[in-house]
């Protein structure tokens, strides 16, 4: 059995090995027609080269994205192939039954699940903010949307709604605006700054700081005093992690990245389905790739014509896009429901695996 199983895996994994180049590839060359038309562009100059290495930052995203379906494709391939040229019915007769068989392709699943959750978990946010640096040193900022990324933090009597325009490319904040409010929600302050940085034990240090608080002299006489300060300090719990997750893609971060920046909406009283829907999306993506080979394991016990290989593995790809997009429409429907997150997240996988139990058990058990 050790020959056999050494026979399925490298078959397998050369197999994903050339559909995944061959996808980045695509990605690549899409990617970088697309940054073409920026070249020459920008304060110091956009070169070529830059273009270069900012695609290829983007690769880790694409591998984290592409994975499952190289591996359903690639596993698909090599099933139809053994199974056209009768190998696979050599290897049924040597004692490769369909239970062993999908042990066998079960743990190849398994070390490409590792390899997408470290790809998704790892290189994918790192490459992801070196690209983003990249960029701003180009542009000036890393920004998201109109206004910027907008947080909350409750302290012992008041809260604090902050924006935050964009982070300049040496991590100081820009573009900062503080709300402050009582315990009753009125507004007590508002602080402004253009420029700011995160201190080392924790604060901010907001910089040409002007500050306006809102109080009354009398029942009926409100009053604003403005201040304006060179330097301002305040003390909160915001780090600077949290300002980088809130201007990046959610799809972008980290697990750990995601479960800890889901705590702090939590504890402010924020909304976090979005976010706690790609928390369970980033457990249970990887996983997938385990559902792709048990899916790819009946085309081994088909039979081909010549040249009907090319109609089941365009099949698999069709498989492997609609479950890409089923995986993205489930994400949007649950948030836009408000779907349980864990439930939106791991509703396409468990669709895809008993879809791809019921056609091993009418293919492989019942002939």
């Amino acid at each position: 059995m050790k020959t056999i199983r050494r026979l399925i895996y490298r078959e397998v994994i050369a197999a994903v090995l050339f559909v995944t180049v061959g996808f980045l590839a695509l990605f690549f060359f899409f990617d970088l027609v697309d940054e073409l038309p920026n070249v020459g562009r920008g304060m110091t100059g956009y070169r070529l080269t830059q273009a270069f290495m900012y695609v290829a930052l983007m690769v880790p995203s694409h591998l984290y994205e592409l994975l499952p379906i190289a591996v359903l494709i690639g596993t698909i391939f090599v099933m139809a192939r053994l199974a056209q040229s009768s190998e696979y019915t050599i290897l049924r007769t040597s004692g490769l039954g369909p239970w062993r068989a999908m042990r066998t392709l079960l743990f190849l699943g398994l070390a490409f699940a590792a390899a997408t959750f470290a790809a998704g978990d790892y290189l994918a946010p790192a490459a992801d903010r070196t690209a983003q640096l990249l960029k701003a040193r180009l542009e000036g900022r890393i920004s998201v949307g109109q206004t910027g990324a907008w947080l909350k933090e409750r302290q012992s009597f008041h809260t604090y709604n902050v924006n935050v325009g964009s982070l300049s490319p040496d991590g100081d904040m820009q573009s900062i605006r503080i709300y402050e409010a009582d315990a009753k929600g009125y507004l007590v302050s508002i602080t402004q700054a253009a420029r700011g940085r995160f201190a080392d034990d924790g604060s901010w240090v907001l910089e040409n700081a002007e500050r306006s608080e809102f109080s009354s002299a009398g029942p009926d006489t409100p009053k604003v005093d403005r201040v304006r300060m060179p330097s301002y300090r305040w003390p909160t719990e915001i780090t600077q992690e949290m300002v980088s997750v809130a201007l990046l893609k959610p799809e972008r971060m980290g697990t750990l990245d995601l479960f800890q920046y889901i705590r702090h909406l939590e504890a402010n009283g924020q909304t976090s389905q979005r976010y706690e829907i790609e928390f369970w999306r980033k457990v249970f993506y990887p996983l997938s790739c385990t559902v792709m080979v048990v899916l790819a394991l009946p085309f081994a016990y088909l039979h081909f014509r010549s040249g009907g290989i090319t109609g089941y593995v365009f099949g698999g790809v069709l498989l492997g896009i609609s479950f890409f997009l089923l995986n993205n429409v489930f994400g949007y429907i649950g948030n836009l429901q408000n779907w349980r997150p864990w439930l939106t997240a791991a509703a396409p996988a468990v669709i895809y695996t008993m879809f791809s139990l019921g056609a091993f058990g009418w293919l492989v058990l019942r002939r």
